[in-house]
């Protein structure tokens, strides 16, 4: 097995066998990497590969917003649900006028939620780990 399916099969065990705050984690991760590829891929002048990214990027984000629960989420959803737009609306913007900073804004908005999300997991685990102990 060469190098490259062997660093699949490691990605691919490591996402199937996650928790999903782990999983939400390395969603958050692709795409901002993408977005970043993206960028560096339009200073190239490598269209192909930074179509592909920005791709990922907007197939992970319309994911976040179609697994918003409004019910349990209430306003922080519908807040969610509204910079999520506002991220796809920018990724647009800067693949139609090949703009890399508003790339970039947007890798930089989700790092932050990122951030956010990995308290919020660690918080969780914590409790999980007191409740069972």
């Amino acid at each position: 097995m060469n190098i490259t399916r062997q660093l699949q099969a490691y990605q691919e065990n490591q996402i199937t066998t996650a928790d999903p705050g782990s999983v939400l984690l390395l969603l958050y991760q692709g795409a901002i990497d993408s977005l970043n590829r993206a960028a560096m891929h339009l200073g190239e002048g490598d269209m192909a590969d930074k179509g592909k990214c920005v791709l990922r990027a907007n197939d992970i984000i319309n994911q976040f917003l179609a697994s918003l629960d409004y019910e349990v989420g209430g306003e922080l959803a519908q807040s969610l649900e509204g910079l999520y737009r506002y991220m796809l609306d920018q990724i647009l913007f800067a693949n139609i006028n090949n703009d890399p900073d508003a790339f970039k804004k947007v890798a930089s908005l989700l790092s932050t939620l990122k951030d956010g999300w990995e308290s919020a997991v660690a918080d969780q685990r914590k409790r999980m780990a007191q409740g069972a102990a």
